[in-house]
């Protein structure tokens, strides 16, 4: 019996070294981005991005809980312009709107439950319509789980990223001109 408490001690350690040791080789960034272009020019797709009042509309996330509690703070569009949720499956958090240069960069700064990202919109002309490239940019610093959960980040963020363009596509460009 002792020798198995000791075995099982020193497994428990060396996995905490290899979590440990392995979180310090991880990055301690991440970036995740995703474009589309949509038949829109840059100023009508940088209106519907620079406010968060129809962000429901094209949100990969309100389709996953439509009942959860919003609210909105700030102006209404621009910097300083806020969004907070609070749902059972999308969870708590909030953003604002940090930064806003028409037409070209609207940069987001996110809040979920305490965890700080920074999301991103780039548009440029192409043709005559615009490409957006939306990005999501996290710092981990020494957060040893962070950095592990940034391995996960382009697998599960990606794929809303491409919902939420398509989305945005659909409604940008249903809207008469």
């Amino acid at each position: 019996m002792k020798a198995l408490l000791k075995g099982l001690f020193y497994l428990v350690v060396l996995l905490a070294l290899v979590f440990a040791g392995g979180g310090l080789l991880l990055p301690d960034k991440t970036h995740v981005e995703r474009s589309t272009t949509i038949d829109r020019p840059p100023a009508q797709v940088y209106a519907m991005l620079d406010s968060f009042k129809r962000f429901n509309e094209w949100s990969p996330w309100y389709q996953l809980e439509p009942g959860a509690k919003y609210s909105y703070s700030g102006p209404d569009s621009g910097v300083g312009a806020g969004m907070a949720w609070n749902g059972e499956k999308v969870g708590r958090g909030s953003q604002r709107i940090a930064e806003s240069v028409p037409p070209g960069k609207i940069a987001v700064a996110l809040d979920f439950d305490g965890s700080q990202a920074t999301a991103t919109y780039t548009l440029a002309a192409e043709g005559e319509g615009t490409r957006v490239t939306w990005a999501l940019d996290s710092d981990h610093g020494y957060n040893l789980i962070a950095r592990w959960f940034g391995l996960l980040m382009e697998k599960m963020v990606g794929k809303d990223y491409e919902q939420g363009l398509a989305r945005l596509k659909q409604v940008l460009e249903s809207d008469p001109r």
